[in-house]
């Protein structure tokens, strides 16, 4: 029996609250589903500045290199607000993916029957939702050079970056997107702005390409004006959808309004080699020790896990279901709780979801 390694990086805030959470679910399941994990702490973020000087130490980078898979919990917090930009918190995040090469960022944006009611949007438009968001993580307008702030002959301040992509880096993300549409509902919506940017006449070619060698995927194409209408028009026609850096982090910020709370979004960001898996919701530094941060993102971030890294989907599922059952029996962490059903804290929800499993 192969014995899973999952690096474990808290992180700051309520990350370790929300880690010990995913954990404890985590050991649950390996009794009732017959496999080994052993876990490896490393530090990232405020917690490793204050300890080793750096928000991203070599030794963490050494412990996720020398790991199946990974899960953060969240960095950042006013504490370190002050330093400057290149060491402040968010770097260590940035240097980890960068590190791992994890070049496609999933969000998914599932609408729960329990909770529909929390989404700013009419019943009738989200009911059914469940959508992929693959975002490409490690090029783009982001990443692109030259970029900077100069000053032009005539005294005025002249701002620029650069938006590019090598083909390789279109090619790579949209392959992933089209396996994991082919795992899902097999429809894929590419999300470009070809009718004015070169960049994405290229990215579309690409797509056209990579679609003949996934003919039983439905593929539609869609300017990102266009699709951020329909995101909110016609959330529950989606499956998945693969796009860029810039136009996948607002876009996958907007399918996540559309399910109501931050607090149950998970992620993964995935490479050909390495993959960590984290909530979306960040470090919630004002409920930091409280108890009561909700730990759904990061339990269903275990579940993406045993998904796309352990290849485990019969785990995944159970803990999805888990959730759902939690959910619908009326079990309401603070971030949503609307004055009806059961308010928990953090280890009550945790433990109803072990018990649904």
């Amino acid at each position: 029996m192969k014995t899973l390694k999952i690096a474990v990086l808290k992180g700051d805030g309520i990350g370790p609250e929300i880690v010990d959470s995913a954990l404890e679910v985590l050991d649950s399941l390996a009794s009732k589903y017959n496999f080994q994990y052993e876990t490896k702490e490393g530090l990232i973020g405020g917690i490793a500045i204050d300890k080793t000087g750096s928000p991203l130490p070599e030794e963490t980078v050494k412990i996720c290199k020398e790991s199946d898979a990974v899960l953060l919990g969240a960095v950042g917090g006013p504490k370190w607000d002050d330093l400057p930009t290149d060491k402040k918190p968010e770097k260590g995040l940035l240097g980890i993916r960068k590190a791992l090469d994890l070049y496609a960022n999933l969000r998914p944006a599932k609408v729960f029957d329990a909770l529909i009611e929390s989404s700013p949007l009419k019943e009738s438009v989200v009911k059914g939702t469940d959508l992929m968001v693959v975002r490409e993580l490690s090029s783009d307008v982001y990443y692109g050079e030259p970029r900077g702030i100069t000053t032009l002959e005539n005294g005025e301040r002249y701002g620029f970056n650069t938006m590019g992509y090598k083909e390789s880096e279109i090619r790579r993300v949209v392959k992933k997107a089209f396996e994991i549409a082919r795992q899902r509902r097999k429809k894929l919506t590419s999300v470009d702005k070809a009718n004015v940017l070169e960049v994405s006449g290229l990215w579309r070619d690409i797509v056209n390409e990579e679609h003949k060698n996934y003919q039983d995927v439905e593929l539609e194409h869609l300017y990102v004006d266009n699709c951020a209408m329909q995101l909110v028009n016609r959330p529950y026609s989606f499956d998945t959808i693969v796009t860029g850096n810039i136009f996948g982090d607002i876009l996958s910020d907007e399918a996540g309004v559309i399910q109501g709370s931050l607090g149950m979004l998970p992620s993964a960001s995935l490479g050909d080699k390495y993959a960590l898996y984290e909530p979306i919701h960040g470090s919630a530094p004002d409920i930091a020790g409280k108890g009561i941060a909700n730990p759904i993102a990061t339990i269903l971030s275990v579940a993406m896990m045993f998904k796309y890294s352990f290849k485990m989907d019969d785990v995944a599922k159970a803990i999805e279901d888990a959730v759902d059952k939690a959910l619908a029996q009326g079990y309401r962490t603070q971030d949503i709780y609307r004055g009806e059903g059961i308010k928990v804290n953090t280890k009550e929800m945790t433990k109803k979801i072990i018990e649904n499993l």
